[in-house]
């Protein structure tokens, strides 16, 4: 059977579009690995299951940690901890806030963490139960309902935090409520 019996009627008489595919782009050649690539690919298959979720939680301790001996609602410029974007340019960014918003929400004041920034406090629970999700099936195959975020609730989620970063740097008012 002739290609042009196989194409629809209305394309039987038209030539084919476009030049023609090189071989080589239909071969299958597995992409060789670099040195870096295969280290970290041969520590993890010798690693113990524990050691992902335990080196999270020790990273996660350790922001905690200096989070709380640094006090970052006292810091005044130039303290630590320090944001050099804020400190360079004078603009808040996307981030802005959320050390304090973690020092205030360690401490249980949940006005005054929203207050430094309501996008963090607001992400927090999601983060920690797909933490306790994760290490709990990584750990113990304990099998907690898994957090499904479709693609227009995480978009959402990125247009506000957007916006919001955009808002609280107008400098006038309702905006200058925004700023910390």
């Amino acid at each position: 059977m002739s290609a042009a019996a196989q194409s629809p009627p209305w394309l039987a008489d038209q030539p084919v579009q476009g030049p023609p595919v090189p071989p080589e782009w239909l071969a299958y050649r597995p992409v060789r690995e670099d040195r870096l690539t295969r280290l970290v690919n041969r520590v993890s298959a010798r690693s113990p299951i524990w050691l992902a979720p335990l080196a999270i939680l020790a990273c996660t301790g350790g922001a905690v940690g200096y989070t709380l001996l640094t006090d970052p609602t006292t810091a005044q410029a130039g303290d630590p901890p320090s944001c050099l974007l804020k400190y360079l340019t004078g603009f808040v960014c996307p981030g802005c806030g959320g050390t304090r918003a973690a020092w205030f929400l360690l401490h249980g004041d949940l006005p005054a963490a929203a207050r430094h920034h309501l996008v963090f406090v607001f992400a927090v629970p999601f983060l920690i139960y797909l933490y306790v999700a994760w290490a709990g099936r990584r750990l113990f195959r304990l099998r907690l309902p898994e957090l499904s975020i479709s693609p227009g609730a995480m978009i959402t989620f990125m247009v506000v935090w957007g916006v919001w970063s955009i808002l609280r740097n107008l400098p006038w008012a309702p905006f200058t409520a925004f700023y910390v």
